[in-house]
C-alpha cells in the first residue's frame, strides 16, 4: 500500500472519529440530548395539612368619638394611651349660644306657666258666671210660669246663660292652649338639652385612647373623629389566606401565631370568624383569629404569621407539590412509563406546609413521577433520570 493511500485512509478514519465524537456530544449534551429529570415514587401515608397566612393585629371593638354637628373643639381632656372608663368626659365642643338659648327657654317656660295660671283663673271666673246665669234663668223661669215677669225678661236671662256657656268654653280652650304651649316649649328645651349633651364627648365603654385626631381650637365637621378608642381585651388578627390554598378554612381551626415583636415565641388561638367577602384584588380570603392569651404590649397594626392546623389525613397517596403541573386546562403529573414521561391528569386534595400534596385520584402508590426537569417535557420525550439537576462542586474546584 502506497504512502498516499495510507494517508488517505488515516484522514478518512480521523474524519469518521470526529463525526462519531460530534454525534456523541450532540446526543449527550446538545439540543438532542435527553432531558435530565428527577423522579419520586408516589408514597401512601398520613400527614398534617395546614394553611399559612399573614395577618395584622386589629381591635374587634373600637369607637370613633366625635360631634354630631360641625363645631369647634373647646378642650381635649385625654391623650393617646390613657385608660378611660365608660361615661368619662373625654373632650368638649364649644356650645356657642346653647347656654343662652337654654336660659331663654327657661324664661319662656315660666311665662307659659303664668299664662296657664291666668287661663285657669279665667276658666274659674267663666264657670262662676255661668252658674250665676243658670241660677237667674231658673228663678226667672219660675216667675214667668206664675206670670210675674214678661216673656222678654225670661229671654234676656236665657241669653245671659248662653253667653256664660260660650265664655266658659273659650276659657277652657285657652287653658288647653296654654298647656300645649307649655309642653311645646318644654320639648324644645329638651331637644336643646340633648344638643348640649352632645357637645360633651364621653366614653361609650371602658377602653384605651388609640388616637387623638383633633386639638382644642380645631374645627371639625359632623361625624369627624376627635378621639379613637379601642377595647384592648378584644384584640384579634385579621388573617389573609391565598384563595387557591384556602380549602378547609373554617371557624374553630386551631392556630399557631408568631408575632413580629415576639419572634421566638409561639402563641395560640383559633379562627373566630371567616369573612363572607374575599379580596378580589389580592385573591385572598379573610378570617379573624382570636388569641387565647394576648401578650403584654401587643400593638394594633402589628404583623403576624399564622399557621392553621387542618384535620389529620390518615392514609392517602402523597406527592411533592413541585411535581404537580398544568397542561392547558388540566392539572396532572408526568408519570414514567417504560422510561418515557406520560402526562396523567390528577385530582388533588389538601396540602401541607412542607410541600406534600394529597392525591385523590390519577396515580397510585409506587408510581414514578417526575418532580423536576431540565426543561419543559412532552409526551414520550427522551429523559435521563438523575439524583439532582444541580451538579455538586468537585473537591478540586473548591476554594483553598
Amino acid at each position: 500500500m502506497s504512502p498516499k493511500t495510507k494517508r488517505r485512509l488515516s484522514l478518512i478514519a480521523l474524519g469518521v472519529m470526529l463525526v462519531v465524537a460530534l454525534a456523541f456530544v450532540v446526543l449527550r449534551s446538545g439540543p438532542l440530548a435527553p432531558t435530565r429529570v428527577t423522579v419520586v415514587q408516589v408514597k401512601e401515608g398520613s400527614f398534617e395539612p395546614a394553611l399559612f397566612g399573614i395577618g395584622t393585629v386589629e381591635a374587634r371593638r373600637n369607637w370613633m368619638i366625635g360631634p354630631t354637628v360641625a363645631g369647634r373643639v373647646l378642650s381635649v381632656k385625654v391623650d393617646v394611651g390613657d385608660v378611660v372608663k365608660a361615661g368619662q368626659l373625654l373632650a368638649e365642643m364649644d356650645p356657642v349660644d346653647i347656654d343662652q338659648r337654654l336660659t331663654s327657654f327657661d324664661a319662656s317656660i315660666e311665662r307659659a306657666r303664668s299664662a296657664h295660671a291666668a287661663t285657669l283663673a279665667q276658666q274659674a271666673d267663666a264657670n262662676a258666671r255661668r252658674e250665676l246665669a243658670l241660677s237667674n234663668m231658673r228663678r226667672n223661669q219660675n216667675l214667668a210660669d206664675k206670670e210675674f215677669i214678661s216673656a222678654g225678661a225670661l229671654e234676656a236671662r236665657a241669653q245671659e246663660k248662653i253667653s256664660a256657656d260660650a265664655a266658659l268654653e273659650a276659657a277652657r280652650a285657652n287653658a288647653l292652649g296654654a298647656v300645649q304651649d307649655l309642653d311645646r316649649i318644654k320639648a324644645d328645651r329638651a331637644a336643646l338639652m340633648q344638643q348640649r349633651a352632645n357637645v360633651r364627648l364621653v366614653a361609650p365603654a371602658d377602653g384605651v385612647v388609640s388616637a387623638r385626631d383633633a386639638e382644642a381650637g380645631s374645627t371639625v365637621v359632623a361625624g369627624q373623629s376627635v378621639l379613637r378608642l379601642i377595647d384592648p381585651a378584644s384584640l384579634w388578627i385579621k388573617l389573609r389566606v391565598d384563595q387557591g390554598r384556602s380549602a378547609g378554612l373554617a371557624a374553630g381551626l386551631k392556630a399557631r401565631i408568631e408575632l413580629r415583636s415576639w419572634p421566638k415565641t409561639l402563641f395560640y388561638g383559633s379562627v373566630a370568624r371567616v369573612e363572607l367577602l374575599s379580596d378580589s384584588v389580592t385573591e385572598e380570603r379573610v378570617a379573624q383569629v382570636a388569641l387565647d392569651k394576648s401578650p403584654v404590649g401587643l400593638s394594633v397594626g402589628e404583623m403576624a404569621e399564622v399557621t392553621l392546623q387542618l384535620p389529620v389525613i390518615s392514609k392517602s397517596p402523597l406527592l411533592p407539590g413541585a411535581s404537580i403541573q398544568r397542561q392547558g386546562l388540566k392539572t396532572g403529573v408526568w408519570r414514567m412509563e417504560s422510561g418515557k414521561p406520560m402526562f396523567v391528569p390528577v385530582r388533588t386534595g389538601a396540602s401541607s406546609l412542607d410541600g406534600e400534596v394529597q392525591i385523590l385520584e390519577g396515580v397510585k402508590a409506587g408510581d414514578e413521577v417526575v418532580v423536576y426537569s431540565q426543561k419543559a417535557l412532552a409526551e414520550g420525550s427522551r429523559v435521563q433520570v438523575v439524583e439532582s439537576l444541580v451538579k455538586p462542586a468537585s473537591a478540586s474546584g473548591a476554594n483553598p
